[in-house]
């Protein structure tokens, strides 16, 4: 875990308010732990996409996922944003 990354507890608290994927087939490569730990670096950092660290997954993923939930509203909802807002605290 670096610097910045989600805790175990974070995690917890914020894992069960993501949507559920509905697509089977194969496991995915990458966990949405490191994705969204991809885009909360880039968020914090200001940097361009393609600088996110490969720890965090393929760029492209971690920005599709990041506009993937932009588009359906996932960001915006009321206890998504309040509970990243707190995790960011803590």
């Amino acid at each position: 875990m670096e610097r910045g990354d989600l805790t175990n507890g974070q995690w917890a608290r914020l894992e069960p308010l993501l949507p559920q994927g509905i697509k089977p087939g194969r496991p995915p490569v990458w966990t949405r732990r490191q994705l969204i730990d991809g885009i909360r670096w880039r968020t914090r950092t200001g940097a361009p996409w393609r600088d996110v660290p490969e720890r965090y997954g393929p760029w492209e993923r971690v920005y599709d996922l990041f506009r993937r939930w932009q588009r359906d509203g996932t960001w915006a909802s009321s206890s998504l944003s309040s509970k990243l807002r707190r995790t960011r605290r803590a």
